[in-house]
């Protein structure tokens, strides 16, 4: 006797793409499904279609809810690969036996850069070539995460701070097709990281024009929310330095100022890690006006600069948690106390999002304001009283 499909089945085979038609349901080879972005998208596949994920990473700490083992429901839909692309027969294979691969694999900390620069090279360009050339010499579409670092620094950044075309969108709001990418010299090894995913996009667009590789790339400018990163000491290296928000939040649960880096004059534009996963599931059933593509995904309305970050987050999380700012709640620290030797920053990263409003009607929707309530509620319910363990060990030990 068989059994009748689940809801989100019968809803996924009703589904239809943006020009009208039926959804085919995908078997997906997610690379990095372990990670921050890649446990959010499986998530997001499981709940509202019915693909099949083949989850690729070297640890599936953030999806265990999913594969470890599966849920009755999901059996058969998603399954876990242990294994690092750097040297696993497997991957040829598993890409395959997929209709679609996704490439999250990355070492995209900024703290690594300069301190692991051949690391960084070598996981964002070499690591990635046998993706590449597996997808292409087997037919098989291929969606690959870049970075907003490609852009480098802002054609403005090179104009004096008071000169009036500083403020004309021309020379700092980043185009795909237009726009140029332009790094800092050598001797500053933080842009390992931009070159490398330079690189890495030139070779995908390359097979595309010679050999017919169907692709999609994504550039993604500050995906935050919950799960980013780790909580050092906690869910990561004790010594690591994360990215900023994850960074300002561990600064905060533990009572700490927050560090801001060359007085947090840089500005970012962030978006919330599931207006973003839209974006991304929207290319995944639409390879008609994907395919091709490079898509800035971003927040252009949440600009701030570092600083007026970390006043919002400070102020946020006064609210969440209940607990009055710290008298001193931030210091300046210069970039090389933080990062050290070889330390470069981009000055400005405004996305414009014409290319991908255009081809897949995607906007983002969540004020800055939104995400970093839902953002550090999540953290200090997770992490809260992990770090008050920890730190009363480390006060008893002493």
């Amino acid at each position: 006797m068989s059994s009748s499909p689940s809801p989100a089945a019968s809803a996924a085979t009703a589904r239809l793409d943006l020009d009208g038609n039926p959804i085919a349901p995908l078997t997906i080879c997610m690379i990095g499904a372990g990670g921050f972005i890649g446990s959010h998208l499986c998530e997001k596949l499981m709940a509202e279609t019915n693909h099949v994920v083949y989850a690729v990473d070297v640890y599936c700490d953030k999806i265990r809810h999913l594969v470890d083992p599966a849920p009755p429901h999901l059996q058969g839909r998603i399954s876990f690969h242990r294994l690092n692309i750097k040297n696993d027969s497997r991957l040829e294979g598993l890409i395959k036996m997929a209709d679609l691969t996704i490439n999250l694999a990355a070492i995209c900390t900024p703290a690594d850069y300069n301190t692991r620069p051949l690391d960084t090279i070598y996981s964002n360009f070499i690591d990635a070539l046998p993706v590449v050339k597996y997808c292409s010499e087997n037919n098989k579409r291929l969606i690959h995460f870049s970075t907003c670092e490609v852009y480098g620094k802002t054609i403005g950044s090179f104009l004096p701070t008071d000169h009036p075309l500083r403020k004309e969108p021309e020379f700092y709001v980043l185009k795909e097709d237009e726009s140029p990418c332009i790094f800092g010299p050598i001797v500053k090894q933080r842009w390992s990281y931009a070159c490398a995913k330079q690189l890495i996009e030139r070779l995908i667009f390359a097979e595309g024009a010679e050999n017919g590789l169907e692709f999609t790339i994504v550039r993604p400018f500050n995906w935050i929310g919950p799960r980013m990163d780790f909580i050092p000491g906690v869910d990561g290296p004790s010594e690591g330095v994360p990215r900023v928000l994850a960074c300002f939040s561990n600064n905060l649960l533990r009572r700490e100022p927050l560090k801001l880096v060359d007085g947090g004059q840089s500005q970012r534009t962030f978006v919330y890690i599931k207006d973003a996963i839209e974006a991304v599931h929207l290319m995944i059933e639409n390879p008609a006006r994907a395919n091709g593509q490079i898509f800035n995904v971003g927040n252009p309305n949440n600009e701030v600069t570092v600083r007026q970050l970390a006043e919002m987050m400070t102020e946020v999380y006064a609210n969440v948690s209940g607990e009055p700012p710290l008298d001193e709640p931030m210091i300046d620290v210069s970039s090389k106390q933080f990062y050290g030797e070889g330390y470069d920053d981009s000055d400005k990263r405004i996305p414009d999002m014409t290319i991908i409003n255009k081809q897949l009607g995607w906007n983002p929707k969540t004020p800055l304001k939104d995400l970093l309530e839902r953002t550090l509620t999540y953290q200090h319910k997770t992490y809260k009283e992990a770090i008050k363990r920890q730190m009363s060990q480390a006060s008893a030990s002493s």
